[in-house]
């Protein structure tokens, strides 16, 4: 072979290297974006799900607690925010993203106002279907503290990936984005005071 064809194969090797090793990184990231978006879509679902569970707590609030009105009117107005404030491109702003996440805090400080009122009720306590409400909104609470912490596992790899050489060139290159985390509350950090 001439010297010629030894450096134009080398060449032709390098490109095809560099062209494989662009597609893997791509095909990663895509990867990735899919998991991020896979967990986003559970975020959603239990919150959902918690959306759908507290007109039928309400109401059945509602039949033992009926001058209770103003709290019936704050539970419900927090539900439509929250359920208004999703949409697929929350995890890709940050402005929307703190935006469903201030409206998911809002709708669960009205439900536990509205369970507070409960506790003026012994009779409701003991009904079998506010019983069960309970149960399910208390399961669900603690599914969406798992998916959120699931989501942001998914979120921190993608945006792992994202941020080293040279996947953040080819990400530059395509558009890829990192996406946002779900903190805690502002002042979730300080210990509430209980006093006796």
């Amino acid at each position: 072979m001439k010297t010629g064809q030894i450096i134009g194969l080398s060449v032709l090797g390098f490109i095809l290297l560099l062209v494989f090793y662009v597609v893997g990184s791509f095909n990663g990231l895509v990867g990735l974006d899919e998991q991020v978006k896979s967990s986003w879509s559970q975020v959603e679902n239990v919150y959902q799900r918690r959306l759908d569970l507290i007109p039928n707590l309400v109401e059945t609030v509602k039949g033992y607690a009926a001058h209770e009105k103003d709290t019936f009117i704050q539970v419900t107005e927090a539900r439509s925010r929250a359920a208004g404030s999703a949409s697929p491109d929350v995890i890709n702003d940050p402005i929307k993203f703190k935006a469903f996440q201030d409206s998911q805090a809002q709708l669960s400080s009205s439900l536990s106002r509205l369970l507070v009122v409960v506790e003026k009720y012994p009779d409701l306590k003991a009904n079998e279907n506010f019983l069960s409400l309970q149960s399910q909104l208390e399961g669900t609470e603690n599914r969406i503290t798992v998916e959120r912490g699931r989501y942001n596992e998914v979120a921190q790899m993608f945006n792992t990936k994202l941020r080293t050489f040279p996947n953040n060139v080819i990400a530059g290159m395509f558009g890829f984005t990192s996406k946002e985390y779900f903190k805690a509350d502002t002042g979730a950090e300080k210990a509430p005071s209980v006093m006796f």
